[in-house]
């Protein structure tokens, strides 16, 4: 190949002493060159190993294009600079797979423009004492590492690219590099990685990506600091940290991950600062083990791509969150095993589509000061040992607020829900947890929903606006202090709607009377709620014992209204009856399916009947005991495989003898399901009733239309019902008659012209979404009692008649909210 010649001009002291000399070789050149000479190379291929043990300046000819001077040994090490020379303008090419194509061993070298292209172990390898200053060069090496800095090397990289590396496109081992808006990407391996105790490594404006491996890894005690640095398109985690590694990450962007954004095992340290994780396949943040943790203030984690959490703690480890942002997720933090922790202070935890915050097997949560917006679950206690703290946050615009189970035991104060799907807070199945000072309003379920007997401790809670009530407490229940709500103290702690008011659901109320609004008489200790639009049941029912199927008739006939879903029981009942009777007479019974469907609006006495009807099949000898077992959909779907079919088990395990009361089944499968359990929890369900058909009668309820396409989701679903129940909503006769039962039980009574004007009021009333049935009748007495209070406080000394009558001016006027 040709080859030029090289022009060495000398230094010295003055110009005029300065000469020049033509060498044919650069070997030759460098043989004659001293401390402060040129060496200007000729175009061509030269196929030399170089070595520079002066400071001497190499490059090639002024003008000339790039790449027009190859140096290209057949082997070895292609230039090997171990003085702080200059070498400018080059192209450096190796093929030998034990060596690199550049080796910087020594001194303070500048190394500008130069282009390597090789195929050896690095493309670059700086090592020992070196500290050389690399500027606008790049590396090519699809065969071994594109930058490698080991064994005490250091030095600046400044605008270097990497363009392909079989292997690490910068690679630290023993080494503390500096890298200044440097390209990394087209690595198979990770685009910069950093192994070993005492190495370091320190990046400013630099980006890494199209790497087949991780984007940036730091390992085994390693540590780095990346700023204003970006990671994105890798084919594995963007960043990895493993084995007491520490990373800072300031002002960085890490994006289109198909993995883990950042990963972080084995006591591993991350420190984050306005930084951005965004668009992962799995989670942002991952972290692992006892001793490893991520402190982060004010960075942004959203738009995940999979469906995975975007912050996972597990094994033991700490995640500190300040002023941070987490949007756009499956599902935000999830914490779990004993030890495990996250902290969160000021951040927003908004648009997730299941639970913003998930705390189970053992691991804490405390989040101050946080907000929480657009996600089905606003926070998740799930079993024994999960517990922490929730200060002073707001959770708004979620399917429920904050559910507690399986004795996981929170305390939250001074929280507020509003505008909950379901139930603001939720807690069944075992679980505990202590809430003070907490409010719920414009919930359309209840704003405390406490079922299973759980002994939940409420103190200063104030509810508002909660389409089934305030307040919904099981048998010896949660104990209540001081709580209040916009619905008569009377009410606190019974289910919301006219008809849909179980037996025996009360609070166990300690202290002074809970007060409702001004006038109505208050909740006395031990006080049980009552039922508007339907008798109280009996002590014995409530002391669990069997009452005759005569005596459960009768009080399902004394409910307001639902002539239509009366004859259905009783038709139902009456099969059940004649097939018990043909049994013991030898005869063949024809077998009757005794699952239910229940449709109709909030508020149409689903409950109840579903209360009556397990007390009825109970009475009848059907079931061993009839008692009901409400739950929902978060009682019954967990987040990760095989969770669903568990929770399932064990809800139909609680039923067994009695009803299982599923409502709103129809968000088991919801029509944008996605990677949904839901579908799982239907499963269960169906093998469930065929395989144990006599022990547990199932009733799904919803909305008509929507549990018309809940029957069509799984061909075994409406095989085991044996027919729907149509709940219509009241008319303006039963609306009144449920008023006129509210007026009765807490000794008021209707002045004259009152029933009219509220005949009237309720045929006008607006029937739309917001309309609540029973509950409308109840929230119509309560503001007529408040409106009563308002005039007759004026009164110095007010008569019997002034105290009771309630007239058509009390009534609210038809713009006030239902």
């Amino acid at each position: 190949m040709a080859q030029g010649t090289v022009q060495v001009t000398h230094g010295g002291a003055s110009r005029w002493r300065r000469r020049s000399g033509e060498y044919p070789t650069l070997s030759a050149a460098l043989a004659a060159a001293g401390d402060g000479d040129v060496l200007s190379i000729a175009p061509g291929t030269y196929r030399e190993n170089l070595v520079l043990h002066h400071a001497v300046t190499l490059r090639g000819p002024e003008g000339a294009a790039a790449g027009s001077v190859r140096i290209a040994p057949l082997d070895g090490v292609a230039l090997t600079v171990r003085a702080s020379a200059v070498v400018q303008d080059l192209h450096l090419e190796g093929a030998d797979r034990a060596a690199p194509a550049l080796l910087v061993e020594d001194g303070c070298p500048e190394l500008s423009d130069l282009r390597v292209h090789t195929r050896s172990s690095a493309g670059i390898e700086v090592r020992g004492g070196a500290r050389p200053l690399v500027r606008r060069c790049t590396v090519e090496n699809p065969a071994g590492v594109g930058i490698s800095v080991l064994d005490g090397g250091g030095g600046v990289f400044e605008e270097c690219e990497v363009v392909a590396a079989g292997q690490a496109g910068v690679s630290v081992r023993g080494g503390h590099p500096r890298l200044e808006r440097c390209r990394i990407h087209h690595a198979t391996g990770a685009g910069i990685a950093v192994t070993g105790e005492g190495s370091g490594l320190e990046a400013l404006g630099c980006e890494v990506y199209e790497i087949k491996g991780s984007g940036v890894q730091i390992a085994a005690r390693a540590a780095a600091r990346l700023t204003d640095c970006a990671v994105h398109r890798t084919s594995a985690d963007g960043v990895t940290l493993d084995t007491d590694a520490v990373l800072t990450l300031a002002g960085c962007d890490i994006h289109d991950i198909p993995e883990n954004a950042v990963d972080l095992r084995s006591r591993s340290v991350l420190t984050l600062s306005r930084s951005t994780v965004r668009r992962f396949g799995r989670n942002g943040l991952s972290v692992w083990d006892p001793g490893t943790r991520v402190d982060a203030e004010s960075c942004e984690i959203h738009d995940s791509t999979g469906d995975y959490p975007a912050v996972w703690i597990s094994d033991g480890a700490t995640v500190s969150l300040d002023s941070c942002r987490v949007h756009d997720v499956p599902d935000a933090l999830f914490v779990l095993d004993r030890g495990s922790r996250v902290d969160v202070v000021d951040s927003d935890l908004t648009q997730v589509r299941n639970t913003a915050v998930s705390v189970s097997d053992g691991a804490g949560a405390q989040l101050d000061d946080c907000r929480i917006r657009e996600a089905g679950t606003g926070a998740w206690f799930r079993d024994h040992g999960s517990g922490g703290t929730l200060a002073n946050c707001t959770i708004d615009d979620v399917q429920s607020g904050v559910i507690v189970t399986k004795g996981a035991d929170p305390v939250v104060e001074r929280c507020t829900v509003t505008s909950a799907a379901e139930a603001g807070f939720y807690v069944s199945a075992g679980g505990r947890g202590t809430f003070t000072a907490c409010r719920v309003s414009g919930s359309s379920g209840f704003g405390f929903h406490v079922i299973d007997g759980c002994r939940t401790t409420l103190s200063r809670c104030h509810t508002e606006r909660c389409a089934r009530g305030g307040y919904e407490f099981a048998e010896d229940g949660p104990v209540a202090e001081g709580c209040t709500g916009d619905e008569p103290g009377p009410r606190l702690g019974a289910r919301a709607a006219a008809g849909d008011v179980p037996a025996g659901a009360q609070p166990v109320v300690r202290a002074a009377a809970v007060p409702g609004p001004a006038g109505a008489p208050a909740a006395m200790p031990g006080q049980r709620p009552s039922d508007p639009g339907a008798p109280r049941a009996g002590d014995a029912a409530d002391a669990g014992a069997v009452r005759g199927s005569g005596e459960v008739l009768g009080q399902l006939d004394a409910l307001v209204g639902l002539d239509s879903v009366k004859r259905e029981v009783r038709a139902l009942t009456d099969m059940i009856e004649v097939g018990r009777r043909r049994q013991q007479a030898g005869l063949k019974a024809a077998s009757v399916r005794r699952h239910l469907v229940f449709t109709g609006s909030p508020g149409t006495g689903k409950t109840t009947v579903a209360r009556l009807y397990g007390e009825i099949l109970a009475s009848l000898g059907v079931l061993e005991r009839g008692h009901l077992v409400e739950v929902s959909r978060v009682d019954l779907v967990g987040e990760h495989i095989g969770s669903t079919a568990i929770r399932t088990q064990e809800a139909f395990d609680r039923a067994r003898g009695g009803v299982l009361f599923i409502d709103e089944a129809y968000a088991l499968s919801p029509e944008d399901s996605g990677r949904d359990f839901g579908r799982e929890a239907i499963d269960t369900l169906v093998k469930l009733m065929e395989d144990h058909r006599d022990a547990v009668v199932v009733i799904v309820a919803g909305y008509t239309e929507e549990m018309e396409r809940f029957l069509t989701v799984n061909p075994g679903v409406a095989s085991r019902f044996s027919r729907t129940i149509t709940f219509g909503d009241y008319g303006p006769q039963e609306l009144l008659r449920i008023v006129e039962q509210q007026a009765e039980e807490h000794e008021y009574r209707l002045g004259e012209g009152t029933g009219e004007a509220l005949l009237a009021y309720f045929t006008e009333l607006p029937k739309g979404p917001a309309f609540g049935n029973g509950r409308t009748a109840r929230q119509t007495f309560e503001s007529m009692v408040e409106r009563h209070a308002g005039r007759v406080a004026q009164l110095a000394e007010p008569s019997t008649d002034e105290l009771t009558l309630l007239f058509p001016a009390d009534l609210p006027a038809l713009s006030a909210p239902c």
